[in-house]
């Protein structure tokens, strides 16, 4: 078994021969991940993922719940933003959620082909690795990036999530594997320290939305993993 780790969406199509057969985990650490694990965690039924605001509009219209997000920013229709802290158990539980946000939701648009498409942040990146290694298949992590380009926070997850299924027996030998694991290596001493430089931070600083970031860093705070049914187009939890 192997673990590669493709470092935008915009390099999925290179890494996507046979994806049928493959899990493919996408991260987008900073927030579309990690909120989607905490919705569905608050008991959310569903996420829906969308790629666009048309569609997201639309859910809305027929009285469905919608998350939407661009460029960090709550998009004005919608019900909630891209903060885990936005989805509550009071205000999800039991309910279908409508998720849009800049990269995440097209990252997972671009791998909805995978045999296992699933949701991968640090609070649970431990029950990600589990499940890969009971499914004993080849893994991909699409880290969402920002606008298609390669960023810090999804790629220290590539490096953690693969030094974990190092462990379990997978081979890590592909070079951005190799990158990723060392950035890792280098940043897990203390990592707030090494993600204050990235550019996503001063983002989230400039629109006063830091508030979520020591949550997004914390690992195994949930013990659940999201799967992506590309039948219904929703992602639900897998026990």
């Amino acid at each position: 078994m192997k673990v590669d780790v493709c470092f935008s969406p915009a390099l999925y199509p290179y890494y996507s021969e046979n994806d049928n057969q493959k899990i493919v985990v996408v991260v987008d650490i900073f927030r579309a991940t990690t909120t989607m694990c905490a919705a569905l965690n608050n008991g959310a039924r569903c996420i829906i993922p969308v790629a666009s605001i048309e569609e997201a509009k639309e859910y809305k219209t027929k009285g469905y719940l919608v998350g939407a997000e661009r460029n960090v920013k709550r998009c004005d229709f919608a019900d909630f933003g891209n903060s885990p802290f936005d989805y509550t158990k009071e205000a999800v539980q039991g309910k279908d959620v409508v998720f849009t946000t800049t990269n995440g939701t097209q990252a997972i648009e671009k791998a909805r082909n995978a045999e296992y498409l699933i949701i991968g942040a640090f609070s649970n990146i431990s029950a990600i690795a589990e499940f890969c290694s009971s499914r004993q298949k080849d893994v991909i992590v699409l880290c969402a990036g920002w606008n298609n380009r390669f960023n810090i926070e999804d790629s220290l997850f590539g490096g953690a999530l693969s030094a974990l299924l190092a462990q379990k027996g997978y081979q890590t030998s592909f070079d951005a594997t190799l990158v990723a694991m060392s950035m890792w290596a280098e940043a897990k001493v203390n990592v707030r320290d090494y993600i204050n430089k990235t550019e996503h931070i001063k983002r989230l600083e400039a629109n006063n939305l830091q508030d979520s970031v020591d949550y997004c860093l914390s690992e195994n705070t949930i013990n659940k993993v999201p799967v992506y049914d590309r039948e219904t187009g929703k992602i639900t939890i897998v026990s």
